[in-house]
């Protein structure tokens, strides 16, 4: 298993900038920095597939974060020499937490399409795209376009400016990523106390360990000290 990082991304398997498309997983290392000032992150890339292939993204979330995602698949087709849309090819979407194994979404949708979720817990989230062909024999290749972006969606701003002014808008929009960041905050406060916890535990094994080294060296010497008396 191959494990891909944001910069090894490329156009896949066929593009020269890619480098570990072998392996079936990759993984993004999506990082929301509290001192951005725009807390919403797009990215967008492409990769190839076969038809009977999975292809799976790490995105580390915090609790709570709306992830919106968009792709549009495209098949070879040999007797063109070209990659075509397929309406007829599906694309299989599946988000897994981590950790827990919890499946978040599972959906199939066109060679076109969309998908959200949102997160319930913070960590790890597994993002697999693959298609709907079940044929272990088929050698179709498919180039998959995704673009993620991570953060508060606003669906209804748009209709909503019909109803309130401009000014509330965008205070509106401060207050969804004002809430973005607390729930950064959040996860990364709560990763610091898992951190702290374990450096000290770790201590602690160290102090008992030290201190029975000294026992140990303490009735070494004892023993010693009675053996040579008797011997005397």
């Amino acid at each position: 298993m191959t494990y891909c990082r944001k910069d090894n991304f490329g156009a896949g398997k066929r593009s020269r900038g890619k480098r570990c498309l072998e392996g079936k997983y990759f993984v993004i290392g999506f990082q929301q920095n509290v001192a951005y000032t725009c807390v919403t992150t797009v990215n967008a890339l492409h990769f190839y597939l076969d038809a009977n292939q999975k292809r799976c993204f790490i995105e580390e979330l915090p609790t709570d974060t709306v992830v919106e995602g968009s792709y549009r698949a495209l098949e070879w087709a040999e007797d063109k020499q070209a990659y075509h849309e397929n309406r007829e090819m599906g694309i299989v979407v599946e988000v897994v937490e981590s950790e827990s194994a919890d499946i978040v979404v599972k959906t199939t949708g066109p060679s076109e399409g969309k998908f959200t979720f949102t997160s319930h817990d913070a960590g790890d989230h597994s993002i697999c795209l693959s298609t709907n062909y079940t044929s272990w024999f088929s050698h179709t290749h498919i180039r998959l376009y995704l673009d993620i972006a991570v953060g508060s969606t606003k669906p209804d701003i748009e209709n909503d400016r019909t109803h309130v002014s401009g000014l509330a808008a965008k205070v509106r929009d401060l207050n969804e990523k004002l809430e973005d960041i607390r729930r950064e905050q959040q996860y990364q406060r709560e990763r610091e106390a898992d951190y702290r916890d374990l450096s000290e535990a770790t201590n602690a094994r160290a102090v008992w360990y030290s201190l029975a080294q000294i026992v140990v060296l303490v009735g070494t010497c004892t023993w010693q000290l009675r053996h040579l008396k008797v011997r005397v």
